[in-house]
């Protein structure tokens, strides 16, 4: 897939609040939404993806991976129902590649279509106060995954902090005159860096340009984030993922992890070393105003009893950090 020009989610800017307010909204302009309609959206999708389209409904919402014939992740994404229609979201980074790659399979499924959704605006927001604005039905969504179908677009929950904070995704697909006044009343609080340090903190990894097609779903823990559907017929990547999955050969997977009094957050793919060893790399980062970073991280298994690891080419010592979900994977390893 061609180099993106987009700039890396770690060069945004402001840094997160490492005390970061437990309520608040913020537009997500990283992030694209994108529509599939037409005869045949969910079979299209279903050959391409690692979840059941039969999943998504318009109550419930999945993620899903999309891979190459090796099993390695080119795109981690949300899918929603609207209308019976697939939306699905994407990072602004890879997605021309990411659809561009599509189209090749659309053009078998004639009648189906995949566009961007121009118009449309993606908040992420924390807490649940704000969510009750949206909708008086909001106190139904229980659960990440829990969808809601409103005037104006699609009310998501998505998995919470490890702290466990509630978090939200709000798909604005109409205009939303009651938002604008939230927004107009400086409700906006928290900026996007705290979101992205939120998906951090809940342990939801986004592939950027330098690690698109790296990794197989699995040592992303996307199965944790039920994005894989082990029972599904086939699609493409299918054969390794299954294997790797019933017959145990998972040796790496993610990791959270903090460090401190740094300057700058590493870059995806950045190095990470048990003494000399590499055992590791950076998925995702962000920095926060006090200095510090927190990080996902893709870390080999047989190096957990190889702790500290540091950041290569730093003196740098991370810290491990929860996630919302556990891995067992990480302490049932062999290696």
């Amino acid at each position: 897939m061609p180099e993106a020009t987009t700039p890396a989610i770690s060069d945004l800017s402001p840094p997160a609040h490492h005390n970061c307010p437990e309520s608040g909204i913020v537009e997500l302009p990283g992030t694209a939404l994108f529509r599939v309609s037409g005869k045949d959206p969910r079979k299209f999708l279903h050959g391409q993806l690692t979840q059941s389209l039969d999943e998504v409904t318009e109550s419930q919402s999945r993620r899903a991976a999309a891979c190459n014939p090796k099993g390695r992740a080119y795109a981690l994404m949300l899918l929603a129902d609207v209308d019976g229609d697939i939306v699905l979201s994407l990072p602004r980074s890879i997605a021309g590649d990411v659809t561009t790659h599509l189209q090749k399979f659309l053009m078998l499924f004639r009648g189906t279509s995949m566009e961007e959704l121009s118009d449309a605006r993606v908040f992420g927001i924390r807490g649940d106060e704000l969510v009750a604005q949206l909708s008086d039905k909001a106190a139904t969504l229980a659960a990440p995954g829990d969808s809601l179908s409103v005037p104006s677009g699609k009310l998501i929950r998505v998995m919470p902090t490890a702290e466990g904070c509630p978090r939200y995704e709000y798909w604005q697909l109409a205009p939303n005159d009651a938002l604008q006044d939230d927004i107009a009343q400086d409700k906006l609080t928290i900026n996007e860096s705290d979101w992205r340090a939120g998906n951090i903190a809940a342990g939801i990894p986004e592939l950027e340009p330098a690690i698109a097609s790296q990794y197989v779903p699995q040592m992303l823990n996307w199965q944790h984030l039920d994005g894989i559907h082990f029972k599904k017929g086939c699609y493409t990547g299918q054969e390794v993922i299954a294997r790797m999955h019933y017959l145990g050969q998972l040796k790496k997977s993610m990791f959270r992890l903090k460090l401190e009094s740094i300057d700058s957050a590493p870059v995806a793919g950045a190095g990470i070393l048990a003494g000399d060893k590499n055992v590791g790399e950076v998925v995702n980062s962000v920095m926060f105003d006090n200095g510090d970073c927190e990080v996902l991280a893709v870390i080999k298994h047989a190096a957990l009893a190889s702790q500290p690891w540091t950041l290569e080419g730093s003196s740098h010592s991370f810290t491990p950090m929860p996630l919302p979900y556990t891995v067992p994977e990480q302490s049932n390893s062999d290696d």
